[in-house]
């Protein structure tokens, strides 16, 4: 079951094999045993890469889950169940920045024994194939076999430099926006505009400005700088409001809608390794988004 997940998770047999020490022909063995116990295939096997079947994706999805388990078991025999070992976190850029990061010393002084492995990215991952213990994520949540944390929810604002504003001056009314270069995201969940209030009804303003980044807070240094105006979170803000750095436009216009933020995390069974409840604990004790 190991061989075959690693398998899956590093893209091939040799890769595999070079993991384990093992001959590709040998790693192609074992696989091929497993799938005549089963009597199912769970790879489509070509020269130039292998694919799950859909036999084989919800056998590793449940290889991975069982793996897990049979190492924090053995894990939490030898160690009472102290939180240790390599912990895989993945989290939306402007979390990681305003949040997570400045929190793990802490974390890691409370808890020793735990090496964290952080990529901070807004696309969305697949938990299994990225091997990610938790993943922090904003916006509603899709159905899926993944369990949630809620840590908290924000607003969004639109907001300028002082600079861009004394250059163009300050929209006063939504459809000023049209003159105004409104700075947005190229990630496929991004929303397609800024929702806005306008003689009652709520309105779009697409984000047509001459640059798009691939997360929130590449977006918020671009406005710092004075290239137009963003629609970012709340929390992202704070600082730069409070500073002068930035500051919020149409908020007579702003609908209040907000975002909750969510720690997803693989825990069906009801059972979770030491150091994934340990993190999971922390950043509901520590997280203040609202």
């Amino acid at each position: 079951m190991e061989v075959f997940a690693s398998v899956v998770a590093l893209g091939g047999f040799s890769a595999a094999a070079r993991a384990f020490g093992m001959t590709p022909s040998a790693v192609s063995k074992l696989v091929g045993r497993l799938e005549s116990r089963l009597a199912v295939r769970l790879l489509n096997r070509s020269t130039r890469q292998v694919q799950l079947t859909p036999e084989g994706c919800v056998f590793y999805e449940r290889s991975v889950k069982v793996l897990a388990d049979l190492e924090e078991a053995e894990r939490s025999a030898a160690t009472s169940d102290i939180p240790r070992g390599r912990l895989s976190v993945n989290a939306n850029v402007p979390f990681g920045e305003h949040f997570l990061l400045p929190l793990v010393p802490e974390f890691l002084a409370r808890h020793p024994g735990v090496t964290l492995d952080i990529v901070l990215t807004d696309e969305v991952i697949d938990l299994l194939a990225q091997r990610a213990d938790i993943a922090v994520r904003a916006g509603p949540l899709k159905s899926s076999t993944l369990v949630a944390r809620k840590l908290g929810e924000t607003c969004k604002v639109i907001v300028a430099s002082p600079a861009y504003l004394a250059l163009h001056g300050a929209p006063v009314r939504p459809a000023d926006l049209a003159r105004h270069n409104r700075l947005g995201l190229n990630y496929a969940r991004a929303m397609e505009g800024w929702p806005l209030l306008d003689d009652g009804k709520t309105i779009s303003m697409a984000t047509t400005g001459n640059a798009q980044v691939s997360d929130g807070e590449s977006l918020r240094r671009l406005v710092l700088a004075g290239l137009g105006l963003a629609r970012l979170a709340a929390f992202q803000l704070r600082d730069d409001i409070a500073a002068g750095r930035l500051q919020p436009v149409l908020e007579d216009f702003n609908p209040g809608d907000t975002e909750e933020v969510h720690a997803v995390y693989l825990g069906q069974g009801g059972y979770l390794p030491s150091r994934v409840r340990a993190l999971l604990d922390f950043l509901v004790e520590k997280v203040r988004l609202d």
